[in-house]
């Protein structure tokens, strides 16, 4: 690193400062602007800050490690989140929006009624705003730390204090200038992110040692280059692309189950989170589904290749790296084989991820702990100007925390595999909660408590092991709280006529729906008809850069009009949306 690459992060620093700072006295208004930026964010900056919040620093090294592990078909286990994805955008998008709540956990006491809600609600508050967020930021700063340890060669200690430094800056843009400030300095950092990692994958594809994407094919096995898995026998080990076949429980545990019944931080079955909140955020229901439309394309189409490429060039570049040590391989291409200039250029890049990710997260846990716990039930009458002074201090508190929980935190992994399996079959409730009006706060309890004591069986039996012990725990779950469903109270009635009237699902409902006769439902078949086009739009868009990226244009082309035919099929859905 040179005078110049310091003084380009230096400069990135000052800029997201600036921007996060210069929105300030707006969100101090009210709570709503400080949480929901006053419900006024238009929808190419809402669904921006979504897709940059889930490009965090961990990601490309992540992506570096499947490809060199499975090859450019190990994605199928983030790429199988699109259909969740997608039911989010044309199902639940604009419920979101017209529920009028300020997180997605109040609505828990808008849906149900009685105890049992209030109770469902505040554990929600602080499981969801302390525990899983700081575990969150906890492994997106290891995962810093990892690229800075990897960059520079300094010991853990010394990096600790470098994000420190970091996270400071983060927490004081997040702290002062609320949602506002985070939604624009996250769409600044995610430019700054893409150009870094697009610079990064042109200049090491394009070194003599690679060869061009011709290179590439010619020094990589072809299955390195496969979109799909195989579901056979894989490689022997230490092959180029070892594992590179799935097995066939695994890959239907990831298409058949996860994506609708795992709950999981950025794709909560029916929405949920931080992509909720950017929904609730949004103009009108118009903007509420063409922000959560372009996080999908931005998500899926736009992110990865980059990443995928700079992936097999690692290959290459360091063919002798350990199973352990194979995201390493993104970091070290940038160390050694950057110009001066584009190295500052990258490491800004995942600082601009790391930060993007932050901030969201502490001003979406900041959300439920003001609003969910200290608002709902230690000072329900307090003043505006007190909340927003208790939601600064919370900000400062969580960033606290999570530097606490880095120094402990082993794995990203294991972090990640946790919260999978502890959310396992909670998805079908979150999804059919807005469909079916049996449903009570005692079916999402049960669903919530069921997973994490089934899990404790079966690791205490051995088996099944992640992504088969799904099969296990969404089973067990499902059976369970629609067991609980029968054997409780239905939700009061007027609670029940009040959510109806003011949602306005699609469908379901039955002797609810009987009861408000003027309300208006949208048809249920262009809503299914759109899902299934978005996810041909995007999985061909995918798939179509990916076959230009990787040398056939024509094929690539030909995937590219198979997303615009299903961009028409759907046009309704994308001219049509009420407002």
């Amino acid at each position: 690193m040179t005078f110049v690459d310091w003084s380009v992060v230096a400069v990135y620093f000052a800029m997201s400062l600036a921007l996060g700072l210069w929105f300030a006295r707006r969100a101090g208004r009210s709570a709503e602007e400080y949480f929901l930026s006053g419900r006024r964010l238009p929808w190419w900056l809402a669904g921006t800050a979504m897709v940059a919040t889930t490009f965090a620093a961990d990601t490309p090294l992540a992506v570096t490690e499947l490809v060199a592990r499975h090859g450019v078909a190990g994605n199928w286990l983030w790429w199988n989140m699109l259909l969740g994805g997608m039911l989010t955008t044309f199902f639940f998008a604009r419920l979101w929006r017209r529920a009028g709540v300020l997180t997605d956990v109040e609505l828990v006491e808008l849906r149900y009624s009685g105890r049992p809600a209030a109770v469902l609600r505040g554990v929600r508050a602080a499981y969801l705003g302390v525990f899983v967020n700081a575990v969150v930021l906890g492994w997106v700063n290891l995962a810093m730390a990892t690229v800075l340890e990897g960059m520079f060669g300094i010991p853990r200690g010394e990096v600790l204090f470098y994000l420190a430094g970091a996270l400071a800056v983060t927490a004081a843009y997040a702290a002062l200038a609320g949602l506002w400030g985070v939604a624009v300095t996250d769409a600044f950092q995610f430019v700054v992110a893409m150009v870094g990692t697009v610079a990064l994958a042109i200049v090491v594809v394009g070194l003599p040692e690679v060869g061009g994407v011709a290179g590439l094919r010619a020094k990589l096995p072809a299955s390195s280059f496969e979109l799909f898995p195989s579901l056979g026998e894989p490689p022997a080990a230490g092959a180029v692309g070892e594992g590179l076949a799935l097995s066939l429980l695994a890959f239907l545990a990831y298409v058949g189950v996860q994506w609708w019944a795992t709950w999981y931080p950025g794709s909560e079955p029916g929405g949920g989170g931080y992509v909720a909140q950017r929904m609730m955020s949004a103009k009108d229901e118009r903007h509420a589904f063409w922000a959560t439309l372009w996080f999908q394309i931005a998500h899926y189409c736009v992110r990865p290749w980059p990443w995928i490429l700079v992936g097999l060039a690692a290959l290459v570049l360091y063919p002798d790296l350990g199973a352990d040590e194979r995201r390493l391989g993104y970091v070290w291409a940038m160390r050694d084989h950057l110009p001066v200039g584009l190295k500052g250029l990258l490491v800004a890049a995942f600082f601009a991820a790391y930060m993007s990710t932050v901030a969201t997260h502490l001003n979406w846990g900041t959300s439920y702990v003001v609003h969910d716990l200290y608002h709902r039930f230690v000072r329900p009458q307090a003043s505006e100007r007190q909340l927003l002074r208790v939601s600064r201090l919370v900000t400062v508190g969580l960033m606290v925390i999570a530097l606490v929980l880095t120094t402990v935190l082993e794995t990203i992994a294991g972090a990640w595999v946790f919260l999978l399996e502890a959310g396992a079959g909670l998805g079908l409730v979150l999804i059919l909660r807005w469909y079916w009006w049996r449903i009570n706060a005692w079916s999402e309890i049960a669903a919530m408590i069921t997973p994490l004591a089934t899990l404790a069986v079966i690791r205490w039996l051995g088996a099944p092991a992640f992504p088969e012990s799904l099969f296990v725990l969404v089973g067990v779950t499902t059976a369970v709280w629609l067991a609980v469903t029968v054997m409780t109270p239905p939700v009061d009635e007027a609670r029940l006529l009040a959510f109806y009237r003011r949602v306005r699902p699609a469908w379901g409902w039955g002797p609810i729906a009987a009861q408000a006769p003027e309300v208006e439902r949208q048809a249920l078949w262009p809503l299914w008809r759109g899902f299934a086009a978005g996810v041909v739009l995007v999985l061909a868009a995918l798939f179509g850069v990916g076959q230009i990226v990787l040398g056939d244009a024509q094929l690539g082309a030909g995937l590219l009009a198979v997303a615009l035919g299903a961009a028409w099929v759907m046009r309704d859905q994308l001219v049509g949306t009420r407002g």
